[in-house]
């Protein structure tokens, strides 16, 4: 109850701040281009800021809400701080709602004033029907792949490692507190991973809901809120509500030109109805492509990735008004009187290019997006490349500075509170995970991973007015940004920026498919045959993503488990256990500091876990307890886990000196487990 009651305070905040951003009278003040624009096709926006309103709500309501417990927990040494937390910040939103609401009473003004939120109400309901079955989508998806059920934690087989981190983190909030905040898989040192999406499902489970409930309920409004953001820009390029349901379809279906090199290879073999049948694997010929890199499978694996899309999306429709102003019709152009360089020379070169003219909207959607950068990294980056592309086009450049420089001054203000150091290393990189980094090599493999998706929105520029042209462009940046620039050690990780420039080309694609299938015979066949090559391969690994997260494919966890309970009622924030490099297991579950847990998340993340894994096989493997003890004490350790034929890596764990030197504080029989204490021995 407490859980679903912080998310309608969530929203009901966000619902009064976006009513001041996306304000209406200053919308048809400022940009007149923009309002015939907007009175050529009727709008429903009542959709758009009910979404920016959940994602907005939920950003800030979740900053103050952190921001309290951990001036509770690191100020005042309170062990739960969430309770506090919650206290202050849901009365203190619930009294300013309050306010509100009864100025307006005062007033005699509406509770909930709704100005042009609704105006076609025949759209209206076609719309509902469509946004309710994009959410039920959502929702079967992501219960699908991560449920409880007979007290056990069910995840599928295709994202539960990545689950193993995001599950550990909701924990060490829920169940401990993680302030100043660490890397459950890399405890001990600062935080670099976003992880404000894992503290939302944190405090929704310590309120009340069940762990699937807590991570489930916003991944699936944020997925259905982003299919839904992405449907109303669709609307925004050509007015047909046909391109909603085809952007949803393109955005569901991502993937290049594997499947039909897939139906080719085994139809020569013979074996391609059986294949197609009992295929449990993502398809690909790319490197790590068979982790379903470029499919669906990345939402549901990395659920921050919607809600930080959601938020930064909300940001990019505010500034399209700029765009359309700066793109709108050119009577002089259209004659003949000026050129093509000569109107974009004028988007650089007067006053009316650079002068502000939403000075307060503008800071504050820099706020939202810096605010953004613990949620979702990739999606501040994406959308401030976005966005920069909108700057290039748009009048009142000001505001599109005064935006980036709010921006980046927040994130870089999250990074010296959370990091030591530098969070990202930028360097040129080019090509992705090309194998062969030559040009030709390179598009070669764009062709293969994207299909006529990025190619075909090339071509289909020729044909686009002005504005869509200026759009495409700048939802073209995070890709190109992906082939060129590398900020961690993993460079598979930008293969995010692919899927931001394909999320928002879906909006594009609906809207020329929309267009074509309202034609002639001919473009009908056209837009069918585009369809099925955007959608073919993504249909098919999104089968495979059903197929391979079924019965007998799930990773399966004791919620009930001794062991998780032991651990959280013992081990606090402080303590740093030593044990196997565990993925998603009984010990991940109770939230606790691991030394050294599965090592490529923290890696990719940017620690030196090659150290510590050195580490960890000298203390297993040495039979001097001189070195045993100095290395344990040298690195901060506090207890050891050990279990039945334990091995690390390369190496066979011994015992023995480990429990010569420190004593047994819990056994686990079922398990095989055995976790020593470190801090008696070192106080005696």
């Amino acid at each position: 109850m407490w859980g679903i009651t912080y998310l309608i305070l969530s929203f009901a905040a966000g619902w009064e701040i976006t009513g001041k951003l996306y304000n209406h009278e200053k919308r048809s003040r400022y940009y007149p281009k923009a309002r015939e624009a907007l009175q050529e096709r009727k709008e429903n926006f009542i959709w758009v800021r009910a979404i920016a309103s959940f994602g907005i709500g939920v950003l800030l309501l979740s900053w103050a809400l952190y921001l309290i417990a951990w001036l509770f927990h690191v100020r005042m040494g309170t062990a739960q701080p969430l309770f506090q937390g919650n206290l202050l910040v849901q009365l203190g939103t619930l009294l300013i709602l309050s306010l509100i609401y009864g100025r307006r009473l005062l007033r005699k003004q509406k509770l909930v004033p709704a100005v042009d939120l609704i105006q076609d109400r025949k759209l209206f309901k076609k719309e509902t029907v469509l946004y309710g079955i994009l959410l039920l989508l959502s929702f079967a998806l992501m219960f699908y792949i991560f449920f409880i059920q007979g007290g056990s934690l069910y995840a599928g087989f295709t994202v539960f490692s990545d689950y193993s981190p995001h599950t550990a983190m909701i924990r060490s909030f829920s169940r401990s507190a993680n302030y100043p905040t660490q890397y459950p898989h890399f405890g001990g040192e600062d935080i670099k991973y976003h992880f404000m999406f894992q503290f939302l499902s944190g405090n929704l489970e310590y309120l009340g809901l069940p762990l699937d409930w807590a991570y489930n309920l916003p991944s699936a409004l944020s997925l259905g809120g982003l299919m839904i953001l992405l449907g109303q820009m669709a609307m925004r390029f050509g007015g047909r509500f046909g391109s909603q349901i085809l952007s949803a379809l393109v955005f569901l279906c991502p993937g290049g030109t594997a499947f039909f090199r897939f139906v080719h290879e085994h139809a020569a073999a013979g074996d391609l109805w059986e294949t197609l049948r009992s295929a449990s694997s993502f398809i690909g010929y790319t490197q790590n492509e068979g982790w379903g890199l470029w499919a669906l499978n990345v939402y549901a694996n990395q659920r921050h990735l919607a809600f930080g899309l959601l938020v930064v999306g909300s940001v990019i429709w505010l500034f399209w008004d700029w765009l359309e102003e700066g793109t709108a019709p050119d009577t002089a152009l259209q004659s003949g009187e000026r050129s093509s360089g000569q109107w974009f020379l004028s988007r650089l070169m007067t006053r009316k290019a650079w002068v502000s003219i939403r000075p307060e909207a503008a800071i504050f959607a820099g706020v939202i997006i810096g605010l953004c950068s613990f949620w979702n990294g990739a999606a501040v980056i994406g959308g401030l490349l976005i966005l920069f592309g909108f700057a290039i086009f748009s009048d009142g450049k000001l505001d599109f500075l005064m935006m980036a420089v709010f921006s980046v001054l927040l994130a870089q203000l999250q990074s010296r509170f959370f990091v030591w150091g530098s969070i990202v290393s930028p360097s040129y990189y080019f090509g992705l995970l090309s194998e062969d980094k030559s040009i030709p090599g390179v598009l070669l493999f764009l062709l293969e991973i994207s299909g006529i998706s990025v190619f075909g929105l090339i071509v289909a520029a020729f044909f686009m007015k002005r504005k869509a042209r200026c759009i495409l462009f700048s939802f073209m940046l995070p890709l190109i940004f992906a082939f060129f620039v590398s900020l961690t050690p993993d460079i598979a990780v930008n293969h995010k920026y692919v899927m931001i420039t394909w999320a928002f080309s879906a909006a594009l694609w609906g809207d020329i498919l929309a267009s074509l299938f309202a034609g002639e015979w001919w473009k009908k066949a056209a837009a069918l045959v585009l369809t099925i090559c955007l959608t073919a391969t993504g249909f098919y690994q999104n089968v495979i993503m059903i197929r391979g997260n079924g019965p007998g494919r799930r990773a399966v966890v004791d919620l009930a488990s001794p062991l998780t309970a032991w651990l959280s009622e013992n081990l606090t924030e402080k303590d740093l256990l030593l044990g196997p490099e565990y993925s998603m297991s009984e010990t991940t579950l109770s939230g606790c500091m691991m030394y050294l847990g599965w090592p490529y998340y923290a890696w990719s993340a940017g620690y030196d876990t090659y150290a510590r894994s050195d580490v960890a096989k000298a203390i297993f493997s040495s039979s001097d307890p001189e070195e045993v003890f100095s290395l344990i004490m040298d690195e901060g350790i506090d207890y050891i886990l050990f279990e039945n034929n334990m091995t690390l890596e390369d190496i066979t764990c011994r015992e023995d000196v480990i429990r010569d030197l420190f004593p047994l504080v819990y056994e686990y029989e079922k398990g095989g487990i055995r976790i020593y204490a470190i801090y008696n021995q070192a106080e005696s």
